[in-house]
């Protein structure tokens, strides 16, 4: 039976073109888009498209949107046995963290993608990407359920579990990776799925889509020199919820009393803080030196292998389910879309 699939065009560099008076990259017509693909013709897959009017720059992502992309996949989610979404690459991880939380129990492929350079241009990588990405939706295992159940990125020959992955690369096609887990299909000249990597959901259960987001969260790096005050400002920060605590190597922070004690006092007034290293491979682990056990002591919860996108997504997505702090934090130590390696 022909695969259905879903192309969802977002914005992005994939789908833009050159304006010929300022040089600079412009949006334009998803049908002008698919007229520079016509390979598409070719696939023994039934493609339907949605268009975000106006596209998306995704610099200007927000949470708002990425309800709005949920709502688009959840009410045609029985129309369509997988679905891809054209993203530009900026904030590409975080939309596919995001989605991996708010589509719980996913059944079929979410496949974000998009390029480096406009799919008009001849060196463009939109092509194999975009192609590849709409027969991994597509893919099917023997029994008829769908190979790729999950929220992936698929990028420069590999798809990634989006959860797991940063842009790595302002320069190369090549402009994503999951350090910290391998990739879920290897794209040669012959598709190669991990299956045993690729998260497998209930199959007896419906997907439950989840709406919202409370985005009440903040991201800061510690470095050298780091100054009492700002960290007590953003510490007393009205209505802030949680902080994602960029620290040292493997989850290690300044052993300055004056940060303990900021700390302390912000887990001891609900705020959930999250360690999270400013290595892009490895994971935290604060009881292996004295600076990261007296973060754990200060009521720091370790974000494990965790990505910075990923981190910040899901306390959103946990703050709006749970009210209690506790809660947030006792499920922040829990993986729940393959985001942590425990």
């Amino acid at each position: 039976m022909q695969s259905k699939v879903l192309l969802i065009y977002t914005g992005g560099t994939i789908g833009m073109n050159r304006n010929p008076q300022t040089g600079a990259l412009e949006p334009f017509d998803f049908e002008h888009l698919l007229q520079n693909v016509p390979e598409l013709k070719q696939f023994d897959t039934e493609i339907s498209t949605y268009q975000f009017s106006p596209p998306i720059d995704s610099s200007d992502m927000s949470p708002r949107l990425w309800t709005d992309l949920s709502h688009v996949i959840a009410d045609r989610y029985d129309a369509f046995n997988g679905f891809v979404v054209l993203h530009g690459t900026d904030t590409m991880a975080y939309t596919a963290s995001a989605l991996s939380y708010m589509l719980e129990n996913l059944t079929k492929p979410v496949i974000f993608t998009g390029s480096q350079l406009p799919i008009g241009q001849l060196r463009t990588d939109g092509k194999e990407n975009l192609i590849t990405s709409i027969e991994i939706a597509g893919a099917k295992d023997e029994t008829g359920r769908a190979l790729v159940p999950e929220v992936g990125i698929y990028f420069g020959g590999h798809l990634l579990r989006g959860n797991r992955t940063t842009k790595q690369s302002a320069e190369e096609f090549n402009a994503f990776e999951s350090f910290n887990y391998p990739h879920l299909v290897e794209a040669g000249v012959n598709m190669v799925y991990h299956r045993d990597r690729i998260l497998q959901p209930d199959w007896e259960k419906p997907m439950t889509p989840h709406f919202r987001l409370d985005n009440n969260v903040i991201i800061f790096s510690l470095f050298p020199g780091i100054r009492e005050d700002l960290i007590r400002h953003i510490i007393h920060t009205p209505n802030l919820k949680a902080i994602v605590m960029r620290t040292f190597g493997s989850g290690n922070a300044p052993q300055s009393p004056w940060l303990l004690n900021a700390l302390k006092e912000g887990t001891r007034n609900g705020k959930v803080i999250v360690n999270i290293s400013q290595c892009m491979q490895g994971a935290v682990e604060m009881g292996r030196y004295d600076t990261g056990y007296h973060l754990q002591e200060a009521g720091v919860v370790s974000g494990y292998d965790s990505t910075v996108e990923s981190a910040v997504t899901k306390l959103m997505f946990l703050q709006s389910h749970y009210d209690d702090p506790e809660e947030v934090r006792a499920m922040m130590r829990r993986s729940i879309r393959g985001e942590i390696s425990l």
